[in-house]
């Protein structure tokens, strides 16, 4: 019987290191970038997940469109923006 909790407890004490070391993190990241691309804006300069680096113009519900040159614009999926510049940690 005693084996049996034992086992129970290490079971439980693998799954709680799991979680901080795998799960918590990753959750982390998840909210800081939902909360950088609710924080898009107008003239925000920003890099995209293909490393394209652009100035907003416009804000759309899903989208965003950068000038990526003189007289091109191009729409990306707010979910492609990766970082904003000035504001990446090094």
């Amino acid at each position: 019987m005693e084996s049996w909790m034992g086992t129970v407890v290490y079971f439980i004490f693998i799954l709680g290191i799991f979680y901080l070391v795998l799960i918590r993190p990753q959750q982390k990241r998840q909210k800081q970038h939902r909360e950088l691309l609710e924080s898009l804006k107008v003239n925000d300069d920003v890099v995209t997940a293909g490393g394209i680096f652009g100035t907003i113009t416009r804000v759309k519900d899903n989208s965003v469109w950068l000038k990526v040159a003189d007289k091109v614009e191009i729409e990306v999926l707010k979910s492609a923006v990766s970082s904003v510049q000035g504001t990446e940690k090094k």
